[in-house]
């Protein structure tokens, strides 16, 4: 089993910046791809970011390339996600998820994934 802890999460104006951070336990060695996710209210949990364990490759969303920046620290079992530029639409609770599959390339649609933190909310408003 694999237990995941997000923080990070808060209120922060447009144009702001946030780090969330995932903290991963248990069975962590066999971890292969971690990712993040969100779920704004009445809409679908989305794939915002996802990276490879091994190889660091990562995957963005369109909505998000080029403003959030996914990174792993695989001593300490933490993957973080830098969020720059932050828009109204970004928020959402973010989750952060973990697979323990090898995969060809990075994951990232939501079925793929077997292990699911409780989530941080993320709201950006003046």
């Amino acid at each position: 089993q694999v237990q995941l802890v997000e923080s990070g999460g808060g209120l922060v104006q447009p144009g702001g910046s946030l780090r969330l951070s995932c903290a991963a336990s248990g069975n962590i060695v066999s971890i292969t791809s971690m990712g993040w996710y969100r779920q704004a209210p009445g809409k679908e949990r989305e794939a915002v970011s996802c990276i490879s364990m091994i190889d660091a490759s990562t995957y963005y969303s369109d909505s998000v390339k080029g403003r959030f920046t996914i990174v792993k620290d695989n001593p300490n079992h933490l993957v973080h996600l830098q969020m720059e530029n932050l828009k109204p639409e970004d928020t959402a609770v973010y989750y952060c998820a973990a697979d323990r599959a090898v995969h060809s390339t990075v994951p990232y649609k939501v079925t793929s994934y077997d292990y699911w933190g409780q989530g941080t909310q993320v709201t950006v408003s003046s």
